[in-house]
């Protein structure tokens, strides 16, 4: 099956927002858990590093899979890939 031009536009602006999100993953996973004991500020009267460890990575992590979810449904409506309902 030959790809169209709409096609690998579809594809390229999928690997995009994926490889953005998937960043965001691994600096709030990794790059802010490996520097969590110098983060010694509060945060609404908590450690940050026990905010962030506890609540704040799962509050980022469900904003990315909403964000993805929502960016997704709208480029697939924008190039008519959307399922019918």
């Amino acid at each position: 099956m030959q790809l169209t031009e709409s096609h690998k536009e579809y594809w390229r602006k999928n690997l995009r927002i994926t490889g953005i999100l998937l960043a965001i993953w691994f600096v709030v996973t990794f790059v802010v858990g490996y520097y969590a004991r110098e983060l010694s500020f509060n945060f609404f009267g908590w450690p940050f590093s026990f905010w962030m460890g506890a609540q704040g990575a799962l509050v980022i992590y469900v904003a990315i899979i909403w964000y993805y979810a929502h960016y997704m449904n709208k480029l697939d409506q924008e190039y008519h890939v959307h399922e019918e309902e």
